[in-house]
């Protein structure tokens, strides 16, 4: 069986069906059974040692601008040409579709339409966001053209489901992290943890919150920042690492440097680094508003021991945070209510130690490639009618 996957954009997003691909090609190996073979559209020459890690085929097919900028013309900014050639030689059984967020993952929907090859889908929207009817057209039109749908998590399946999608064509493929790298570097990253914290000026004893990501508006850091304020006036034993740059940045250090804030700015961490950050710090904090369709970061934070406090517009919430047991939600954009959460963790440090834990467990048990293969090959085997043993 021929299994094609087809995804652009950020590598970040492709990366757990990249890896679902490489599992499969390892377990089946011996037998030959399931060939999955890679299309990614992409416009930057991405270091593939690096974000192609597994020993997948990489094909580029990619002709034109990625998505410059937002809405309907950032959209068909750009273009695949061939692509049904391309399909016709190599003949799949079924092909996997990263959504529909740039015009050429239409393309490849198109023509697999066309050519009748059964489509799968594994998008990240969720039903937490409202969107306009125009938009909402768009997807009643363009869910039924899949065959086959991929649910990340809760909010995703709340999507599908909100637009009628039938729950036996829903296959669970919980969104994951490279778990085993995360743990092996960070078990280095806390065996120094008291230089990492004396270099980022971090006080000793203090209880560290954690920042990472871009600093945009989606992000609100912003918010961060004035719950820390806050909080201060009840616990000064409290700090915040910022990972990341960004357009708010300057506005991020103003804030910080008028009311005289512990916060440190450590600007970006590759893949290589991050878990420095989580090896010092205590807990996560995920403000962001509706468009953080899931928050891969905190997949990251507690698969590496890190509790982690969530906007209730974070798609990831539903799934990942329990409250009080793998840490806690807040109303987006409430500051008292963030404020209050970070010195509940700052002042029950046996709590965030627990919580912290349990956390961990619960990515490593649940969010893992091994159960994203499982639904996957179900779904491949439902929409094709052949069975995968």
């Amino acid at each position: 069986m021929k299994i094609i996957i087809t995804g652009g954009g950020s590598g970040g997003h492709f990366y757990p069906l990249m890896a679902v691909a490489d599992k499969v090609r390892e377990v089946n190996d011996d037998k030959h059974i399931i060939q999955p073979k890679i299309y990614y559209m992409a416009d930057v020459p991405y270091d593939e040692n690096v974000l192609f890690r597994q020993e997948i085929e990489f094909i580029k097919t990619y002709s034109g601008k990625l998505r410059r900028g937002a809405g309907i013309k950032g959209f068909f900014s750009s273009s695949v040409r061939g692509l049904a050639k391309v399909l016709r030689k190599d003949r799949p059984d079924v092909v996997i579709l990263t959504g529909w967020q740039i015009f050429p993952l239409l393309q490849a929907l198109f023509c697999a339409v066309m050519l009748r090859i059964p489509r799968i889908v594994r998008a990240e929207s969720n039903g937490m966001k409202p969107r306009g009817w125009r938009v909402r057209l768009v997807h009643r039109l363009l869910l039924p053209l899949y065959n086959g749908y991929l649910v990340i998590g809760r909010a995703n399946q709340q999507f599908y489901s909100g637009y009628g999608v039938p729950r036996q064509k829903l296959f669970s493929c919980p969104y994951f992290v490279d778990n085993e790298r995360f743990l092996d570097q960070v078990e280095k990253s806390i065996r120094k943890r008291d230089e990492l914290r004396s270099r980022w000026s971090i006080p000793a004893g203090s209880i560290c919150f954690l920042y990472v990501g871009k600093l945009t508006e989606k992000k609100r850091i912003l918010d961060q920042l004035s719950a820390l304020k806050s909080a201060m006036a009840s616990d000064s034993n409290i700090h915040l690492l910022v990972v990341g740059t960004g357009e708010l940045l300057e506005d991020a250090r103003k804030e910080v440097k008028k009311n005289h804030l512990p916060v440190s700015f450590v600007g970006f961490l590759n893949q290589t680094e991050i878990t420095d950050a989580y090896g010092v710090a205590d807990c996560l904090i995920l403000s962001s508003d509706y468009d953080e369709t899931w928050g891969l970061v905190v997949n990251e934070a507690m698969v590496c021991g890190l509790p982690a406090i969530v906007s209730d517009r974070v798609g990831c919430g539903p799934d990942l945070v329990e409250e009080g047991i793998t840490g806690s939600l807040y109303p987006f954009g409430d500051i008292q209510t963030l404020a209050a959460r970070m010195l509940y963790m700052a002042e029950n440090q046996e709590r965030l130690l627990q919580m912290g834990k349990n956390a961990q467990r619960r990515v490593l048990q649940h969010y893992n490639v091994k159960k994203a293969v499982k639904g996957t090959l179900a779904a491949v085997e439902d929409v094709t009618g052949q069975a995968i043993s």
